[in-house]
């Protein structure tokens, strides 16, 4: 099922209302070049909900080392788990997913590999758009000169300005992991679409998230949604968290 939604269009009921009763966990794992800081609006939004949330700092080694750096969080959750991921951090939860405390998956403008597949191949299908700019010949950075454009239309230039002067080494080596399994077949998912996105094709990511059958949202944003749009991104882990309740 796919919710279209405008951006700013959705009522605060969820986010305004009693917080719940039973405080369960969600934990947030951010993309490549990015860290965990980026979901500060959406921890907050959902701490008020008295739920319990945690922030992956992924230190982009490798993506074994992302994978068991948010092992490492799970560890620390006490009862059911929503695990969300942005972007690369869709491919991190689609392998530490399978810990038994996740309850649901939450891909956020993610990528959502399958078995046999790689980010590298799902991006020949797709491909992305935005340019990079080489640190040396393991790692890189989203090019400067177009960060704004590419990644973060819908943000004031002052903060994408900061955003890409903060900009995280990532490795190469993740896009070349071939996949062996993929959580999202055997827990429920939910899924955001961002119909602005210039580095995730819209069309890579519906054409993903139908393979899962899980509920999927469109949203008018950029890349950065959980930046630009995070109360509609915490009325999605919501929902996740009220499926896991049930």
């Amino acid at each position: 099922m796919i919710r279209k939604l405008a951006a700013l269009s959705l009522a605060a009921m969820t986010l305004s209302g009693p917080a719940l009763a039973d405080a369960k966990n969600v934990v947030l794992v951010h993309g490549a070049t990015m860290d965990g800081s980026g979901w500060r609006d959406v921890h907050d939004l959902l701490k008020r909900q008295g739920l319990s949330v945690s922030v992956v700092q992924l230190p982009h080694t490798s993506f074994e080392d992302d994978v068991a750096a948010t092992r490492l969080i799970l560890a620390q959750q006490d009862g059911p788990t929503v695990l969300v991921g942005h972007s690369y951090g869709g491919a991190v939860i689609t392998e530490a997913g399978f810990d038994e405390r996740v309850g649901a998956l939450v891909y956020v403008a993610a990528f959502q590999p399958d078995a046999g597949e790689t980010l590298a191949s799902l991006t020949e299908r797709y491909p992305m758009t935005f340019e990079t700019k080489l640190l040396d010949e393991q790692h890189f950075v989203p090019d400067p000169a177009n960060y704004h454009q590419a990644l973060a239309a819908d943000l004031p230039e002052e903060l994408t300005d900061f955003m890409s002067a903060s900009s995280k080494p990532m490795t190469f080596e993740p896009f070349s992991v071939e996949f062996t399994r993929a959580a999202w077949r055997e827990k429920p998912s939910f899924q955001i679409v961002t119909t602005q996105d210039r580095v995730l094709d819209p069309e890579l990511l519906r054409w993903m998230y139908a393979r899962s059958g899980g509920e999927t949202v469109e949203i008018e944003a950029s890349h950065m949604v959980y930046i630009s749009r995070p109360q509609e991104v915490a009325e999605v882990i919501l929902d996740a968290v009220a499926a896991v309740l049930d």
